[in-house]
């Protein structure tokens, strides 16, 4: 079973517009981190593309990464559900992915800080990237927040899981074709249970 890391197994938004905001004191600049915080999804080289030119984007995302091992991290919780889901996994002999944008060594950081173990972690990996990391894993099922994780579930002929945690409502998941709309990962053991007699 494949999980989205950011709004579907932890809650990071605090810990992301922390480290804007010491970003934005060592650079001088106005990035709206609150903001961003509230779309987590897209990856960080995505984002900043709307505040520096191409050249300068690699360097910024270094120096964000370097300061959200530290602070980021801290502000990182687990939303409900996510230890059972994941234990729902494992107790049935299943194996748990987790496929993110976030930088995989600070994915790595925040699983260990809200004591979530899952057995591979793939980072760094948006939109069709996501699918191709699903496939070669051979994940049945990807759970996640966003229209991105839907279509990554969909490029890996996995089950389109969604779960409205993050920004995107349960009627717009819906909308975007998810094959199975969760209100928050509290009803994933009994979904997955479902599954399995069907």
């Amino acid at each position: 079973m494949g999980f989205d890391l950011d709004m579907t197994l932890i809650d990071s938004r605090p810990g992301v517009a922390a480290t804007f905001a010491e970003l934005n004191r060592v650079l001088g600049t106005a990035i709206p981190g609150d903001e961003l915080a509230e779309r987590l999804g897209p990856t960080l080289e995505m984002e900043m593309a709307a505040f520096f030119p191409p050249e300068e984007i690699p360097a910024v995302c270094d120096r964000f990464r370097e300061i959200y091992a530290t602070i980021g991290v801290a502000g990182c919780s687990r939303l409900p559900g996510a230890e059972a889901a994941l234990g729902t996994v494992a107790a049935l002999g299943g194996r748990t992915l987790v496929v993110t944008a976030k930088y995989e060594p600070n994915a790595h950081r925040c699983l260990r800080a809200v004591d979530l173990r899952v057995d591979h972690v793939v980072g760094w990996k948006h939109g069709p990237q996501k699918g191709a990391a699903l496939l070669e894993h051979g994940a049945l099922a990807y759970i996640g927040d966003t229209p991105p994780d839907i279509e990554a579930a969909r490029a890996a002929d996995a089950i389109a899981v969604a779960v409205a945690s993050g920004p995107w409502s349960a009627e717009q998941l819906a909308a975007h074709g998810a094959d199975v709309v969760l209100g928050s990962l509290l009803e994933f053991p009994a979904w997955l249970a479902a599954a399995l007699d069907a």
